[in-house]
């Protein structure tokens, strides 16, 4: 009888360890579809210069650190909703938001926040200004991806470079670059500028279309490609749709 028991409970222990695994494969499967999805579409959150990475510190800093100038725009990587926007003695001036991809990205050491809790907002918005607020040694954006939630313990914390591109420390970053598998998708300027300011500096923008190539818009704005390249910072020919270029 007992030997039965025994066979009875073993049986069960295998199954359940069978029925975790599957679901564990099943997880793992599905947050690897998310992250490819989310590479062709997220952008970098700010201008400036990779200062550290993830895992350093013994393994204790959970987000990457992009060092510039104060005040320097901070945008949001994505769409979604500010879930949290306020002060905290480490995190300095702080913002949460929820993607619809059940990500949820901060954004930390803010010298100023312009959302609010319960915000919907675009891709591309500007959600601060990077400072050095909190404890912080330097003016930089400390940017953090959590999977699902963000938890004090950092359990679901996931390396941002996953999702944006692979960088190294000393590696310069631009705010509104996409990120395309592990290469850079450089694009334009992520603010758009009123159409005063535009005025006054003589600026005039394309907005790239499905087939455009530099050469096309080169001819259709009286400008060579070079000039093209070194107006919008491109050190390649690559450009997406809905793309930004200053032209003139």
């Amino acid at each position: 009888m007992r030997d039965y028991i025994k066979r009875v409970l073993i049986a069960l222990i295998m199954a359940l360890c069978v029925s975790l695994l599957f679901l564990g494969g099943k997880h793992s499967e599905a947050s690897m579809k998310v992250t490819k999805e989310i590479k062709n579409g997220w952008i970098w959150p700010t201008d400036g210069i990779i200062s550290d990475t993830y895992g350093t510190r013994l393994g204790k800093h959970k987000g990457i650190d992009i060092a510039g100038k104060l005040n320097t725009p901070v945008l949001a990587v994505a769409d979604g909703q500010v879930v949290k926007s306020y002060f905290s003695n480490t995190y300095g001036n702080v913002v949460f938001i929820k993607h619809p991809s059940h990500f949820v990205t901060v954004y930390a050491h803010l010298n100023k926040r312009t959302v609010f809790e319960g915000q919907n907002i675009k891709q591309g918005t500007v959600i601060g200004k990077m400072g050095r607020t909190g404890q912080a040694t330097g003016t930089h954006l400390h940017f953090e991806t959590h999977q699902q939630e963000w938890r004090f313990d950092k359990k679901f914390a996931l390396d941002p470079e996953m999702l944006l591109g692979k960088v190294d420390t000393g590696e310069i970053v631009q705010g509104g670059i996409a990120g395309i598998n592990d290469d850079v998708l450089e694009a334009s300027s992520h603010v758009r500028p009123r159409k005063e300011d535009q005025m006054k500096e003589g600026k005039k923008q394309y907005i790239v279309k499905q087939g455009d190539t530099l050469y096309d818009i080169s001819k259709k704005s009286k400008i060579t490609v070079t000039r093209i390249k070194e107006l919008n910072h491109l050190s390649s020919d690559l450009i997406k749709p809905k793309q930004i270029l200053t032209v003139k």
